[in-house]
């Protein structure tokens, strides 16, 4: 599943986030060839804005090509992330029990990352995150009551014990469902699906992600992603 109904804001104005190009191509057909290349990969619903479900479905027409099998389904997402999912998750197809979610913003995912949710889903697992680990050190801090002002310190946290989540994240079918459902009940928006496994208390684990499944969010974003193509396309890895 895509959940790609938001705009995208701060990559700057124009055209909503999952439609802007890389290497001349939509953003997100991109995120959707990744899952259709996943032979674990079946059915891939793409929740599109409420006015744009058939550009959105005019864009994917060919986006899944001969190397790919599953079959593409467009719905309309809500007014929000978590609603936009639950909207994919009514449209999928009653037999599947293993569900993806992945973010129309990460367009250069390895197929071996889908793979290895997919199969430690499979494998039992009730939610699955690829992650990796943080390069940077972490500060902790007390919010400042003004942007831009100084905020104080209070914790240095083991950056051996984080890590930097990407998706698609996996879960199973029931599961996610459950939570979902639940959310709605307590009047709850999440915006990670993973987070609201734990605050059910579900039990979420983490396999290596990739670190060219970075998250297209800003400008400087978009150029590190060319960048990215371009070199694999050079050596013919796409």
């Amino acid at each position: 599943m895509v959940p790609a109904a938001g705009r995208g804001e701060r990559l700057g104005p124009g055209a909503p986030k999952a439609l802007r190009e890389l290497g001349g191509v939509p953003i997100l057909v991109h995120a959707v060839r990744v899952l259709a290349r996943s032979r674990a990969v079946e059915t891939v619903v793409v929740v599109a804005p409420k006015d744009g479900v058939a550009e959105v479905r005019a864009l994917l027409a060919d986006a899944i090509g001969e190397r790919e099998s599953a079959v593409l389904v467009v719905v309309p997402g809500g007014d929000t992330r978590q609603e936009s999912v639950r909207a994919g998750l009514a449209a999928l197809p009653p037999g599947v029990d293993v569900v993806l979610v992945h973010d129309a913003a990460r367009p250069l995912v390895p197929v071996d990352v889908v793979d290895a949710v997919a199969r430690a889903v499979a494998d039992g697992a009730e939610a699955v995150v690829p992650a990796v680990p943080l390069a940077d050190t972490v500060k902790q801090v007390t919010p400042a009551p003004t942007a831009g002002l100084p905020e104080p310190v209070v914790a240095t946290p083991d950056r051996s014990t984080l890590r930097a989540v990407q998706t698609p994240q996996g879960f199973r079918r029931d599961v996610l469902d459950r939570v979902h459902a639940k959310a709605v009940q307590e009047g709850i928006d999440a915006t990670d699906d993973a987070g609201l496994v734990e605050r059910f208390g579900g039990r979420v684990v983490v396999v290596p992600g990739h670190e060219e499944a970075f998250k297209v969010t800003r400008p400087l974003d978009l150029v590190l992603a060319e960048a990215v193509l371009a070199r694999r396309r050079s050596r013919v890895e796409y």
